[in-house]
């Protein structure tokens, strides 16, 4: 008798919303990863992780959060003057009442 994977891991009570999110999530983290591996990584010849990769691999992460939350707070302050905007052509053709 097979039992369907999301009933037998407790998937069918989880909001689709935070799936989606959680897979998002886990792209950006395999990009990032893919990311700074094809750059700071070059010897494979050693067990050990060399100094110069491992702070290849750290700068390679600290720029990738910086530009990603540099990025997020532009969108937001977009978002704001757009909404801003809207609602002042709302108001100016009588849409919405003056505040």
């Amino acid at each position: 008798m097979s039992v369907p994977l999301s009933a037998a891991s407790g998937l069918e009570n989880i909001d689709p919303e935070q799936i989606k999110t959680f897979k998002d999530f886990l792209i950006s983290y395999n990009k990032l990863s893919e990311l700074c591996f094809n750059d700071c990584i070059s010897d494979f010849t050693n067990r050990s992780i060399r100094n110069k990769e491992d702070k290849c691999a750290l700068n390679c992460l600290e720029k990738f959060l910086k530009v990603n939350q540099r990025i997020s707070q532009r969108f937001q302050e977009f978002q704001m003057l757009a909404n801003e905007n809207a609602l002042a052509a709302a108001q100016k053709m009588g849409q919405i009442p003056g505040s």
